[in-house]
């Protein structure tokens, strides 16, 4: 009997220890397996931020064509283009560099980029600072207008940095649909749709307040003052004023072709006369340009002896554009000056 139990008993030590080690190898290779998920999942966690991270926050189709993959977060911006300046300090979008030396110094608004020492001037589009596209070390880039030609040379300094053109030049489609087209794409560049929406609403109700208002059988000339000169602005292609033609309908005094010259097309003042306009569109070209000593707009009009009888001058129908409006141009000034417009309209 106690050789049988003691049998028993071993057998059953056996099995015991058997079974103790079948469990202990489970255990074991459960313990090896679940930290072995866990580096799996968090492998794969990683990859998966990492490719967030490089993957765009937007894909845009700039004023060019171009389809441009935006970064989630552009730790250095660089913007050239006079025409968004505005819209980018009003949505707080920090730059790192920009021409300053363009930006109109009355614009309270812009003292963000101009009075910032942070953000790098690249100087204007006569003598750029073209090192700045450098040192600024740009994760993105928008260019246009004056800095259009410079194109080519900015991509050859930055590589393979998203490049947005924000460049059209108003002759290419009417001045309103530009507009809105430049502010979708800077909306969808920076995510901020709604508040693109926004301008546009504010920018067509400025135009139907002004279309409404406007008498269509009263003409309109648009004079362009410069180094004391007063200069022609030609309908349609015509600085600045050119484009509201179009836009709103105006009935043009002289039916004289002319170029977009940034200083207007030669014109005696004897066929301004003669052509006796009900209303008169004047940009001050020497204020926006900050000429030091010149004469204003309001200035060399009333000293005119040629244009004194002319009904738009002894009605008082003359509209000078805000002087920023030269170096801005932008759906913010463009809506001013059409509210500004229908103001004067309405009034009359």
């Amino acid at each position: 009997m106690k050789i049988a139990t003691r049998s028993g008993l071993v057998a059953m030590a056996a099995v015991a220890a058997l079974t103790l080690a079948a469990c202990g190898e489970a255990e074991t290779d459960e313990a090896t397996d679940q930290p072995t998920t866990e580096a799996s999942e968090e492998a794969a966690e990683d990859e998966a931020g990492a490719d967030d991270a490089d993957a765009p926050a937007a894909q845009v189709t700039d004023m060019a064509g171009n389809t441009v993959d935006i970064p989630a977060d552009p730790q250095s911006i660089i913007a050239t283009d006079n025409r968004i300046f505005g819209t980018l300090a009003e949505w707080g979008i920090e730059l790192s560099a920009a021409p300053i030396d363009l930006m109109p110094s009355g614009e309270e608004i812009l003292s963000v980029y101009m009075e910032n020492a942070d953000v790098q001037n690249i100087g204007n589009h006569r003598e750029p600072t073209m090192e700045v596209f450098i040192t600024a070390e740009p994760d993105l880039i928008l260019n246009g207008q004056r800095f259009a030609q410079y194109e080519e040379d900015i991509r050859s300094l930055v590589g393979d940095v998203p490049f947005v053109s924000t460049h059209f030049e108003p002759e290419e489609a009417r001045i309103d649909e530009k507009l809105r087209e430049l502010t979708t794409l800077l909306g969808d560049v920076f995510g901020r749709q709604s508040d693109a929406e926004q301008l546009i609403a504010d920018f067509d109700a400025s135009i139907e307040r002004a279309a409404a208002a406007y008498d269509s059988e009263q003409t309109v000339v648009g004079l362009l003052t410069s180094g004391g000169s007063i200069n022609y602005v030609a309908p349609v292609t015509g600085r600045s004023i050119g484009p509201l033609y179009d836009v709103l309908g105006l009935t043009p005094a002289l039916e004289r072709d002319g170029s977009s010259n940034h200083q207007g097309d030669d014109i005696s003042v004897e066929a301004i006369a003669e052509a006796n306009p009900d209303w008169i569109l004047v940009l001050d070209r020497d204020a926006g340009a900050n000429t030091e000593g010149a004469s204003s707009a309001q200035e060399i009009i009333a000293e005119s002896e040629a244009l004194a009888n002319v009904t738009a001058i002894q009605e008082g129908n003359i509209i000078y554009l805000n002087p920023n409006f030269y170096t801005a141009e932008d759906i913010q000034h463009y809506t001013e000056l059409f509210n500004q417009m229908a103001d004067a309209f309405e009034g009359q």
